[in-house]
């Protein structure tokens, strides 16, 4: 179950209703390559929607597949799972979660899983940063796929469709964002923007007095640092100084 989750960022409804009818052959239009996909079934914004299976994942549902399937005939037994929220129950299928209760093969539910999850959590004795023994609930790890995929690169736009959010806030609402990171990955996108760009359109400041001349108002530096005269333009060194700014001079 922690796998899946964290593979997937699905919701623990669509994971109690995936099936080994959900998994699906299919081939790329450009290259002809086959891969595999996972589909997952309607549930809040009510439509379907599917995600790639990566080899982590494919190695969970082999797993989970071969744990289910029937030794005798190699196919996964069909079973009825009651949906709590259309309150039916549905029909006969190959679930992927389902397991041996007392000989009679059933469907797992989400209380089930959560009780799993805490009793694992708690033979592990990790704890919080507090001192207090983790309490982990399996939406937890829908917000860590998240985090993960955008700080990864993966535009926040295709994480929601993956997500299966309706409102791109609500994805970015999910995204982890912490000070450093901010800072780091705007350090990267200016230097990322710099290399991109001409070398020349970058001007260095002239050095005046043996400092760099900034061309500040600090009173603190106004002793050591010359402002430059009023026909001298001041020209940052991110601004390319091909576009044409209004700029003002030094006082």
């Amino acid at each position: 179950m922690i796998e899946f989750l964290q593979h997937t960022g699905v919701r623990i409804e669509e994971m109690l209703e995936a099936s080994h009818h959900s998994l699906i052959q299919y081939r790329l239009p450009m290259t002809g390559e086959v891969v595999l996909i996972l589909q997952i079934a309607h549930s809040k914004t009510d439509q379907e929607r599917v995600l790639l299976v990566s080899p982590e994942l494919a190695d969970v549902l082999s797993t989970i597949i071969t744990r289910i399937r029937d030794p005798r005939t190699g196919a996964a037994p069909q079973v009825a799972a009651y949906d709590y929220n259309e309150r039916v129950w549905n029909p006969p299928m190959p679930l992927l979660f389902q397991y041996d209760r007392s000989g009679e093969i059933s469907a797992m539910n989400g209380d089930f899983l959560r009780k799993c999850l805490n009793d694992v959590l708690d033979a592990t004795g990790l704890t919080d940063a507090d001192g207090c023994p983790l309490d982990f609930d399996p939406h937890d790890f829908r917000r860590i796929f998240i985090t993960d995929a955008i700080r990864s690169g993966l535009p926040p736009h295709i994480a929601q469709v993956i997500a299966g959010h309706a409102d791109i806030n609500t994805t970015m609402g999910y995204n982890a964002i912490y000070p450093a990171e901010a800072i780091e990955a705007h350090r990267a996108f200016i230097a990322r923007r710099r290399s991109q760009r001409p070398s020349e359109e970058y001007r260095t400041p002239p050095r005046r007095n043996g400092t760099l001349s900034s061309g500040t108002s600090n009173a603190a530096n106004s002793r050591s640092v010359s402002a430059p005269a009023p026909s001298e333009p001041r020209v940052s060194m991110n601004t390319p100084a091909s576009l044409n700014y209004r700029l003002v001079p030094a006082e």
